[in-house]
Formats: C-alpha cells, structure tokens, sequence
C-alpha cells in the first residue's frame, strides 16, 4: 500500500488502544501513541469490570490527560472479551452491568471530552429467544441513546466477524436495527477488516451508508494486520468514504505484525496528528 497523500485533511487517524501497544500496560499507552504521533485514542471499555473502583477511573483518566490525546471512541463494558463475549446490548440479565457501564462512560467521555460510545450488539445466548434479544437490545440502545444525548454524543453500532453467535455481519444488519430504533444519535460502526471479512462489498456499503456512518474503522485483509499486509485497498474506500461525505476518525484496529511503533510506517508521521 502506497502512502496516504497528505492532501486529505478531512478524515484523522487515531489509534485504538485496546489493540496496539499492548505490551504496555494501559496507563502508559496514551503516551505510547503521542509518542508516535497521534493526538487521538481510543478504548474498547479500559477496565475489567462493568463497575471499576474510582481509583482505576482516576488512573485512566490521568493516563488520557497527561498524554495530551483526545480521546475519540469508548465501547461500553462488554462482558468477557478474550473469553468470546462481545456485548451486553441483548444479553437478558446482564442489564444492570450495562446500565451501569453506560452512566460511568458518560461521565468518564463528559470529563474526557469524547462523543462516541461502541454499543456491542452481544452474541445470541443459549435458551434465549432471539427475537426477545433483539427487543432487549432496543431497550437498551433507546437507554444509552438518550444517556449519550444528555452530554452531546452518538452510539455507533457494529457488525463484527469471527464470533460466530454474534449477529450482525453485515452493514445492512446492524442499519435494520438503526431503522427500528429510530434515534438519530445512534449510527453505523464501519469497520473495513470486519465488513470485508464477513463478504459485505465496501464500494456498496460507501455509496448506500455513509450519511449514517458515525466512525470507521480499519484493519487488513486478511490476518487483521495493519494496512500494507494484505490485500484490501483500504486508502481507496477511506478516499471514497472521504468523498462521499465523511469527515470523522478512521481509528487504526488492527493487530500489529511486531512491536506497535514499528506498525506506523504506511502512514506519514505528519498525517497521524488531527491538526
């Protein structure tokens, strides 16, 4: 992949930090990033708990503060990530952990500054009526929607591959939801790795959906690795995203082949910061 030509100044980059430089511990991550250039981060949820102590919120907050970075994205608590979970949204019995994920966010994104929260739709649950699941998940997003509201935010919600009870795959699927819940606040999380992956055509997607794209993400095609290690032309869709409307983050989700700072090399060090 050739290098981004340093005329696009309408889409900026920032680095999620849940999956790059993860051989640092969380509070030395922001800097990690500034370090490298980027002035903007985000998190999936940074704790491992729906409800974490005011001392590890304290810690995340200063770690964001003093490393002179934006924080853009927050996911909200998801449940056990590395054990296969991928969110509470429709998860029956769980809706106190993400009520309560959802106010802490809130007011961890009001004091931050950040105005965009990841809902994970959460995988379909043995025993569970799917369609009673899709009604929790309205519930719920109707919830976070207006709690997000109150300070100035969107949700973004997001197809996902490789979780195989997970369902929403394609842009259309998680638009479906977005169409019956009806709030203008909560758009379209597209992931460029997770859409191509799942066979969903990315000029398509671009030219149907971007109005209600509120983040884009981006990864290679395959092994999720940073972009030039694969075979997706992810400078021409975020060009075609760019053209066609969007002028958000395109945050850098992907699973670096080595250490993170040495994973930059496709991107021009003056096109990593936002000014």
């Amino acid at each position: 992949m050739s290098a981004i030509p340093g005329t696009r100044h309408s889409l900026h980059y920032d680095v999620n930090l849940s999956i790059l430089f993860t051989e640092l511990p969380v509070p030395e991550r922001p800097a990690a990033a500034r370090a490298a250039g980027f002035d903007a981060v985000e998190f999936w949820w940074p704790f491992d708990v729906a409800v974490p102590g005011d001392r590890a919120v304290s810690e995340f907050e200063r770690a964001v503060t003093d490393a002179g970075v934006d924080l853009v994205g927050l996911n909200f608590f998801a449940g056990d990530m590395p054990g296969g979970d991928r969110g509470l949204v429709s998860w029956p019995g769980r809706e106190s952990e993400f009520s309560d994920s959802v106010q802490l966010a809130v007011g961890l994104a009001e004091r931050l500054g950040c105005r965009t929260f990841n809902a994970l739709y959460g995988n379909r649950v043995d025993g569970a009526d799917p369609a009673a699941q899709d009604e929790l998940a309205l519930s719920n997003l109707d919830f976070a929607a207006r709690e997000a509201a109150g300070i100035g935010a969107k949700l973004v919600l997001e197809p996902l591959s490789g979780a195989s009870r997970y369902p929403l795959l394609t842009a259309a699927d998680a638009v479906a939801v977005l169409d019956k819940l009806g709030r203008e606040n909560v758009l379209l999380l597209a992931d460029l790795y997770h859409l191509a992956v799942n066979g969903d055509d990315l000029d398509a997607v671009i030219a149907e959906h971007t109005p209600r794209i509120g983040h884009v993400q981006i990864a290679d095609v395959p092994g999720r690795n940073q972009p030039g290690t694969g075979a997706l032309d992810i400078e021409g869709h975020l060009a075609a995203l760019e053209a066609a409307g969007y002028h958000g983050f395109a945050g850098l989700e992907y699973k670096p082949t080595g250490a993170s700072d040495q994973s930059f090399d496709w991107l021009p060090r003056e096109r990593r910061g936002t000014s």
